[in-house]
């Protein structure tokens, strides 16, 4: 076996699990955590998940963020023999338009998952300093960047199995 093929297998496999674990927090941060924690500092009992859940959780759905992407730039890099997949996807080139498309659907979650969301979530955790405003701020800064990384996923998850399984884009 090729050590390219190894590499292309691992790299897709690891792209797959990394990005099931960022998509799965994703979608737990904006299905369960918002409502559930809102109900918690209702009734007093938030304080566990804002000091032990929440900083783990987004400790995993940061790392996962970025091991998703490198190992999909990787993956990219090993479609064709010569590696400039990468760059055709990247610049919409046949075949490889609906994964560049994918890939840069990606490319703008990442950005926000270390842009705004992490630097508001930091804010509104107490891991550095801020007022009840500049929390405020970040509480809708980091929610519109979740929102938005929640609508990105469901193109990207088409795009990149469409490129698989030959969806005409």
């Amino acid at each position: 076996m090729a050590v390219e093929s190894i590499v292309a297998g691992l790299a897709r496999w690891f792209h797959f699990i990394f990005g099931v674990m960022w998509i799965g927090l994703l979608y737990y941060f904006n299905f369960v955590q918002v409502a559930s924690l809102k109900e918690a500092n209702a009734d007093g009992t938030g304080a566990g998940i804002t000091k032990y859940v929440l900083p783990r959780a987004l400790w995993y759905f940061r790392w996962a963020a970025v091991w998703t992407w490198v190992m999909g730039a990787i993956l990219l890099g090993t479609l064709s023999p010569d590696g400039s997949a990468f760059v055709k996807a990247f610049t919409f080139q046949a075949p490889y338009t609906g994964i560049g498309i994918g890939a840069w659907l990606g490319t703008i979650m990442l950005f926000n998952v270390w842009v705004f969301i992490w630097p508001n979530q930091k804010k509104i955790l107490g891991i550095v300093p801020a007022t009840d405003d500049e929390k405020a701020a970040a509480r809708k800064t980091a929610g519109r960047a979740s929102r938005i990384n929640f609508i990105l996923s469901i193109p990207v998850i088409m795009c990149m199995g469409g490129q698989s399984h030959g969806l005409p884009f």
